[in-house]
């Protein structure tokens, strides 16, 4: 039997990376932003490195101070993916479109148009969005919870059924005959839900996979079932193995109680990195970049002291604390990261190197070596916590190419990361089912 290997996808994010002042340091590109050739350079880095899938957050609103940080996500991920689709052969494109700021037929049709000149590389990351910056773009508030995720629900399914309503043998260019297409196989769906309603049919003929898995990102309830009835593929953000643990055991067994296999989703886990030939140059960009914005800084300083119960600034934040004072700290007990901030300190190191390890950042950090990283990737993967990583780089430019050419040729030497592509479409190299048309009805 085949071990099993870990899946990565590589988080695009703005074209920077995961720490928005990066933009500053000498090796960036300061103008990634909308440097569409760029994306598509890292997208053919990654994809030389066997990298599954892209993955471009969205969120359409302004939602960070751009005075001096990066924004968020890219000007718009469906013209990101379709410049990368045009200029790669085998990489997956996955893009967060919002089920609550959408229409079912025109997002049907854009994606799924793109999965077909793509030849099968695409997904769909489905969200709720609850930003109120988002709503009053689009004129309105934001819904509640349970409002959301009902008309998430049926923008899934409607837009699976247009995706269906062009059937699989309907597409016959047949010169011969002069018949284009099967008339008779390219149905209306008229779906009619409390939400979203669409008549169809969608002119477009399935591509290789049929058509865009689906990805998930909400960990609430409501998320978790909306993962296990369509998801194959869920973002999560836990910050220890044990959580990771419970999070995918949940997402398994929502899929099995809606008549799916466990197995058909695949849960990538954020991992951020910062690579150098050693831990002390790792850590040492980390502290430049940090020394850019000496407020915000100050402002994690604070946010530290709180994790940990004690006032950091009362110290030389640039030297370890006294070993007295290391004993005092305490774990804030709501906050999952504040246990590694505690053994960081306690081991000596300073309240800013312990920073700029990432302590406080939204996913699990790796500051160091090839190996550093290639290990903490193993250990989680084979615990059981994760299928896989959806990876961040600090800074993109070199980032990628470090990943790419130093911790892909370690995992792949202990076994657990593909050698090559396992088919041509998303879906083979995700190792989950084809699909098309609605996946199920059973709520």
């Amino acid at each position: 039997m085949k071990k099993k290997q870990m899946k990565i996808v590589l988080q695009m994010a703005s074209g920077y990376g995961g720490e928005f002042k990066t933009w500053r340091l000498p090796e960036a590109k300061a103008d990634a932003y909308t440097d569409m050739d760029f994306y598509v350079e890292m997208a053919q880095l990654a994809e030389k490195g066997k990298i599954h899938a892209l993955f471009m957050a969205d969120t359409p609103a302004l939602v960070n101070d751009l005075t001096e940080d990066t924004p968020m996500h890219s000007m718009d991920p469906l013209i990101a993916m379709t410049s990368v689709a045009r200029a790669t052969n085998h990489i997956g494109l996955v893009g967060t479109f919002s089920t609550t700021f959408n229409e079912p037929y025109n997002l049907a049709r854009h994606l799924k148009a793109l999965d077909v000149i793509s030849h099968g590389r695409v997904g769909w990351n489905a969200v709720t969005t609850t930003t109120q910056a988002t709503a009053a773009n689009f004129g309105t508030h934001v819904k509640v919870s349970q409002e959301r995720y009902e008309r998430a629900h049926e923008m899934i399914e409607a837009i699976q059924s247009l995706w269906g309503s062009w059937g699989e043998k309907a597409y016959l260019h047949n010169k011969e005959t002069g018949q284009f297409a099967d008339m008779s196989k390219i149905n209306p769906i008229e779906y009619t839900g409390n939400y979203v309603q669409t008549r169809g049919p969608l002119p477009i003929p399935p591509s290789e996979q049929g058509q865009p898995p689906i990805f998930q990102a909400g960990s609430s309830p409501e998320g978790v079932r909306l993962a296990g009835r369509f998801a194959s593929g869920v973002y999560a953000n836990p910050f220890t193995i044990e959580e990771a643990r419970e999070y995918r055991n949940m997402l398994r067994q929502s899929a099995v109680n809606h008549g799916r296999s466990a197995d058909d989703i695949n849960v990538f886990t954020g991992f951020m990195f910062t690579i150098a030939d050693s831990k002390e140059e790792a850590l040492a960009r980390r502290r430049k970049v940090m020394a850019f914005d000496p407020q915000e800084t100050s402002q994690r300083l604070d946010y530290l002291s709180a994790m940990v119960g004690i006032n950091l600034k009362s110290f030389d934040v640039e030297k370890p604390l006294p070993e007295n004072v290391q004993q005092m700290l305490q774990p804030h007990w709501q906050d999952p990261r504040s246990p590694r901030a505690v053994t960081l300190l306690q081991e000596g190191y300073s309240p800013l190197d312990t920073l700029a390890m990432g302590v406080i950042n939204y996913h699990p950090v790796v500051v160091g070596t090839a190996k550093d990283v290639a290990d903490f990737l193993q250990e989680w993967f084979e615990s059981g916590a994760t299928d896989g990583f959806s990876i961040v780089p600090d800074l993109a430019h070199d980032g990628v190419r470090a990943f790419v050419e130093q911790v892909v040729p370690i995992l792949q030497e202990r076994g657990i990361f593909h050698e090559d592509y396992e088919g041509t479409t998303l879906r083979e190299n995700l190792g989950v089912p084809y699909q098309y048309g609605i996946l199920t009805e059973k709520m």
